[in-house]
């Protein structure tokens, strides 16, 4: 029966990035309360969700960018001899376990995973590929609730926004007094979760003098650059070069 085993033997090979989504997540915030088209109560648990599969996974992903309902990892080494169908259903299960716990849900929620296999020189577009995405779903979600906390109706909010440009959102939008540069960056441009290295300093007692040492932690950063700026391809290299 083991041959029967579809895919138990495709693999990869790294750079791969691991990106999850949540299943039906549009359903399960609105049943649980979450308010639209943002909650910081709901991104704070997807970002710490990131960190504790960074932490506690195992799997040893390099850093994580999430937005909305989505994260993606960045793998430079591959648990599980690269198998695909061992690291997605590991993540997407990791997942799904601890953002259940993380926001103390009585029912589970869920992930699915894939796998995108890049080149070195192509994982910063990657990023700015989903970076872009965090705007677009910025934009129209700002413009959609907008509309339906004024009452209009899912249908009329939809047609009113459809074939819309970005400025155009934003001109309806600034009209009732929001100014979407003004929201937290969190929101236009997602969250990096990495590791950083930092000093500790000590004594050591054989030797009767002072010590440093350098220690890594898993940190959040909530105000990510634009991918594609000056700024933010520094960054993203520095978070791709990192050991």
């Amino acid at each position: 029966m083991k041959d029967r085993e579809i895919y138990a033997e495709m693999r990869c090979i790294p750079p791969v990035v691991v990106r999850a989504d949540g299943r039906n997540f549009k359903n399960t915030l609105t049943d649980l309360g979450f308010g639209k088209p943002y909650d910081q109560t709901f991104a704070r648990a997807m970002a710490d969700t990131a960190e504790l599969f960074i932490k506690k996974s195992g799997l040893s992903p390099l850093f994580a960018y999430t937005f909305s309902d989505e994260v993606s990892f960045l793998f430079m080494e591959l648990p599980f001899e690269g198998r695909v169908e061992k690291i997605d259903s590991v993540t997407a299960s990791f997942l799904g376990s601890a953002l259940t716990i993380n926001l103390q849900l009585e029912k589970p929620v869920a992930f699915d995973s894939r796998i995108v296999v890049l080149q070195k020189e192509e994982i910063p577009a990657y990023f700015h590929w989903r970076q872009l995405e965090a705007w677009r779903n910025f934009v129209a979600a700002w413009g959609y609730y907008t509309l339906r906390n004024e009452g209009i109706s899912k249908i009329e909010a939809s047609k009113c926004l459809r074939g819309k440009k970005e400025w155009e959102i934003h001109e309806m939008l600034f009209e009732r007094g929001i100014n979407l540069a003004t929201l937290p960056p969190w929101q236009r441009r997602g969250v990096i979760i990495s590791k950083e290295e930092y000093e500790i300093s000590g004594f050591n007692p054989v030797l009767d003098k002072e010590t440093k040492s350098l220690r890594r932690r898993v940190i959040q950063n909530w105000e990510t650059p634009n991918f594609k700026s000056e700024e933010g391809m520094a960054f993203l290299q520095k978070l791709i070069n990192r050991n």
